[in-house]
């Protein structure tokens, strides 16, 4: 059991992550192993964002404090929180990702880990994210990707059009 200093510690830690985020998702890392969580954290590492994990009660504190209403007995796993400077749409890919890598024991549902991602808060629109929304979002492939994809919609009647044109040419020439 912890100290009450130590308690205050992770209090204190946890706030300084809060002020330099602007998303905190929560995620359930029961029946996960020590191996896993390392990998997220890296991953989490490389879009600068961190997982705290904490008591429900102290993170319940920490976001009342914050003026978030959040009621830690909703969950009845444990809840790991990732604070994250960067946006939702980067922070949700890489945790959906992670969760959607693990492998799930044999008998079990294929999406057994998806179902881990909790939910979570946009600090700058001060909005509860739901579970289904942050997996919805990181489903989505990254901007670039849906940029191109754009494109080559846009692209492609035009160069449907070109190719009847050419063709159309190419019979004009051999009637002639």
């Amino acid at each position: 059991m912890k100290s009450r200093a130590q308690k205050q510690e992770e209090l204190a830690r946890g706030k300084k992550l809060f002020d330099g985020s602007r998303v905190v998702l929560l995620t359930d890392f029961s029946r996960v192993s020590a191996e896993d969580l390392r990998r997220l954290r890296s991953d989490l590492k490389s879009i600068g964002a961190t997982l705290l994990v904490m008591k429900k009660r102290l993170l319940g504190v920490l976001l009342k404090e914050k003026g978030i209403a959040f009621d830690p007995k909703q969950f009845q796993s444990s809840v790991g929180a990732i604070f994250s400077a960067a946006d939702l749409e980067h922070a949700s890919g890489s945790v959906y990702k992670f969760f959607s890598s693990l492998v799930p024991p044999d008998g079990a549902e294929k999406n057994l880990f998806t179902k881990k991602i909790l939910g979570g808060y946009a600090l700058a629109e001060k909005a509860f994210i739901d579970a289904e929304r942050v997996l919805f979002i990181g489903k989505l492939p990254p901007r670039e990707v849906l940029l191109a994809q754009l494109l080559g919609m846009l692209a492609a009647p035009i160069r449907s059009f070109l190719y009847v044109l050419d063709q159309k040419s190419k019979t004009v020439e051999t009637k002639q």
